[in-house]
């Protein structure tokens, strides 16, 4: 049986498709989040790391997007 737990968006693997559970974050970010299409049981595929490592790739409900890590952490998913 798969585990249920929640993680961090920025704790997911490269390659690993992942489902949004809750986002941690008020005013203009979580705007961003949600304007982004990043809602309640969105998919997020994590796609590549910059080179120093931060931000990240992720492929959204067809566009590639990048998230910094203080912006990612703050996004629970479900693997």
């Amino acid at each position: 049986m798969q585990s249920k737990s929640l993680l961090p968006l920025s704790e997911v693997p490269i390659g690993t498709t992942a489902r949004v559970k809750k986002i941690h974050s008020r005013g203009t970010t979580r705007r961003r989040m949600l304007d982004l299409g990043i809602i309640l049981n969105t998919e997020i595929e994590a796609l590549q790391k910059s080179p120093s490592g931060d931000p990240v790739a992720y492929y959204i409900r067809g566009a590639v997007i990048a998230l910094r890590k203080e912006e990612s952490s703050k996004i629970l998913v479900e693997v």
